[in-house]
């Protein structure tokens, strides 16, 4: 069994000693017999073990300890109680810069981390040329870094760890800073990865944790809150987000003119609804006793895809318009109710969504005790690809910077798509029209 395991870390504890005057560190060395410190306890605890193939998500608000616990694992810090075990070689991306001394040239930061990272000369040589071609820095390899911006530090730091050989791959939060290209690079570099290797992952992007990760750790002031599948994790974390904390989000309205959308409808639709390509989407029923959250001071007592004469539907079809309600009971007045949902894929991450905020910022509909709100949304339904789903609702009192979250169901309804014309992305989209031309020469 020990051979399956990548990374153990038994009841591990990390405590700083942090004193008032750079004097009293020396005050201490002569006088030990006295305290000029106070204990800060970074992680008291911890245990946790990632087997060899595992990526394993590790998330919590700053100053949770999870850049120290990265740090244990690296073996950068050594823990003041219990122990961790790696079997393998680690790459790490740790704080932006870690490892790279700012004197040096991008090249020579390169020989440097490589070699710490285990590589010989001949190995890094043979290997030069790859890693700058997925830095894509261009001539800036040949400067000091201390001149580069910090998404440069990255690309160049993250293209040595993708070169080295690692069994095991460290990412801490680094990747926020890059463009968005070169991260979505790096992320198709983990998904291939995680096929044979183990990555250890952090993130205040819950969705990119429920995308990467099988499992999720959940950390809170330095202490494991719940650990396990990572879509249940990251679920009770935003749980958590939401009810300490409130989104921050503009409240105007924009005040230009918007065209009228046009009617529309796919050219192939008639094709497609005639043949087994057809987004065949079975809808299950609400589940009021789903897992969920809030302050219930209002709740959600059903929710339902309709047609058009509003009966519930037991199946839909992709590309057609359809019709989301919820129906809200309050148990104390409400100033501004506020509905919304999400749609979700089986790995949780959320595909599209809205609330109605924004069409009732300038008249809210104040709700009393007893009675009842019905929501409703109407949209074309994306196509989707084949697979299960789920819409999660939620109800609040405020505007969308503060707000009160009443009651939040993670997976409400779920429904699944049995087969699709979608050929590539998450959700396909109608479309207007797909033309080919073959264009003819023209005489000179």
């Amino acid at each position: 069994m020990s051979s399956e395991i990548a990374i153990e870390v038994r009841n591990v504890g990390k405590t700083f000693r942090l004193y008032k005057r750079p004097q009293d560190r020396l005050l201490q060395y002569f006088f030990r017999g006295r305290k000029y410190f106070r204990e800060f306890h970074a992680l008291s605890d911890i245990s946790f073990t990632v087997n060899r193939g595992e990526t394993v998500g590790i998330i919590g608000r700053n100053g949770s300890g999870k850049s120290t616990l990265l740090q244990l694992v690296c073996g950068t810090l050594t823990p003041t109680l219990g122990q961790v075990t790696v079997h393998g070689r680690i790459a790490a991306l740790l704080e932006l810069g870690a490892g790279f001394n700012p004197e040096f040239t991008g090249r020579e930061n390169v020989y440097l981390n490589a070699a710490i990272l285990g590589l010989s000369r001949q190995q890094i040589d043979e290997r030069l040329q790859d890693i700058f071609a997925f830095a894509e820095i261009g001539d800036f390899v040949d400067q000091p870094v201390k001149t580069y911006s910090s998404g440069m530090y990255v690309r160049l730091a993250f293209a040595v760890i993708a070169h080295v050989d690692a069994d095991i791959l460290i990412i801490d939060e680094a990747l926020a800073v890059g463009d968005a290209l070169f991260t979505q690079k790096c992320m198709r570099f983990l998904r291939r990865f995680r096929e044979t290797g183990t990555i250890l992952f952090v993130s205040h992007d819950s969705s990119a944790v429920t995308n990467l990760c099988q499992r999720a750790i959940w950390l809170r002031e330095g202490h494991v809150v719940e650990q396990g599948a990572a879509k249940e994790v990251c679920e009770s974390y935003l749980a958590s987000l939401f009810e300490s904390t409130n989104k921050s989000g503009s409240s105007e309205k924009s005040q230009a003119t918007l065209a009228e959308p046009e009617e529309w409808v796919d050219q192939r639709s008639n094709f497609i609804n005639h043949s087994n390509l057809r987004n065949d989407l079975e809808i299950f029923r609400f589940d009021p006793e789903k897992a969920g959250f809030g302050q219930g001071h209002a709740t959600i007592s059903d929710v339902y895809l309709a047609d058009a004469d509003g009966r519930h539907m037991a199946w839909a079809v992709g590309g057609e318009v359809t019709t989301l309600r919820m129906r809200i009971t309050a148990h104390q007045d409400l100033e501004r109710p506020i509905a919304g949902f999400y749609i979700k894929d089986r790995l949780g991450q959320t595909l599209f969504g809205d609330n109605t905020y924004l069409s009732y910022a300038d008249q809210p509909v104040r709700l009393q005790a007893g009675q009842t709100l019905v929501a409703t949304f109407r949209f074309p339904m994306p196509l989707l690809p084949v697979g299960d789903y789920s819409i999660a609702v939620a109800v609040a009192d405020g505007t969308q910077a503060e707000h009160v979250q009443h009651h939040w169901i993670h997976d409400a309804v779920l429904f699944r798509s049995h087969c699709t014309a979608t050929a590539t992305g998450l959700v396909g989209i109608p479309m207007l029209d797909i033309a080919l031309a073959v264009e003819q020469d023209v005489a000179a």
